[in-house]
């Protein structure tokens, strides 16, 4: 929290940009690099070698992404993976980005509005390509007077997906706030004749610890696995299933 404090006041002096999204910038930078360092290795690792270490596991995931979205999507998504593993991998270092004392991205509003934006931008876009000039006739349906009723749901997906992620992630953080209040509230009356300050900080890493594998690691993980199965499944609902039997069929 005292970290929190200090990265709070740094940059909301020298670049007034909100916290967590130095926080997610920071994200990105480190998927960045691990990124540059799995390109390096891929380029002077020896393809008739099993791959090992970071190579295994990002081929590992690029198949495991690459299936799921085989199995969730169907084969007219077929290179869609990458960009599912991105969210994920993304996601996944967001949440748990609070275990280093420094705000999560996920609880400013704007980190999640934007990945829901993403995948509300896609949902349409997937259902313009599929139907082209049909896709306005779903505002009308099933009669004309229900355009007002359907182009106010049609932003259903988009508020939800945002509400749900930033909800959970900013329950927890509140919780985790009123946490290392009450501990260290208690901690420095129990601690009261230590004539220091740190006597406030003895409790916290007893409990929190726990508390951070199930808000942090286990809630990070359940977020990131629903908001993938959202953006899969509405994408693909998207496309007509007469469509998708002729694409199975080998046809266009």
């Amino acid at each position: 929290m005292v970290l929190a404090n200090v990265f709070d006041g740094f940059f909301d002096i020298s670049s007034g940009l909100a916290p967590e999204v130095i926080s997610s910038l920071i994200v990105v930078g480190i998927i960045i690099i691990i990124c540059i360092i799995i390109a390096i290795k891929a380029h002077f690792a020896d393809p008739l070698k099993k791959p090992k270490g970071i190579l295994f596991l990002a081929e590992t995931g690029v198949n495991f992404f690459d299936n799921l979205v085989g199995e969730m999507m169907g084969i007219h998504f077929k290179g869609f993976g990458g960009f599912v593993m991105a969210i994920a991998v993304y996601l996944f270092i967001a949440f748990i980005f609070g275990l280093t004392g420094l705000p999560s991205p996920v609880t400013n509003l704007a980190v999640p509005l934007s990945l829901a934006l993403i995948t509300f931008i896609l949902i349409h876009a997937t259902s313009v390509k599929y139907t082209k000039w049909h896709y306005f006739k779903r505002y009308v349906d099933p009669f004309p007077v229900m355009l007002p009723i359907n182009l106010i749901s049609m932003w259903a997906p988009l508020l939800s997906m945002t509400l749900r992620m930033f909800g959970n992630a900013l329950a927890g953080w509140t919780l985790m706030s009123i946490v290392y209040w009450a501990l260290g509230s208690l901690s420095g009356a129990i601690f009261s004749f230590m004539n220091t300050p740190w006597n406030q900080v003895f409790l916290a890493p007893f409990i929190t610890p726990v508390l951070h594998v199930y808000f942090d690691l286990f809630s990070g993980l359940i977020q990131t696995v629903i908001f993938l199965f959202l953006t899969m499944i509405n994408i693909a609902n998207e496309v007509p299933d007469d469509i998708d039997n002729i694409l199975e069929k080998g046809g266009k």
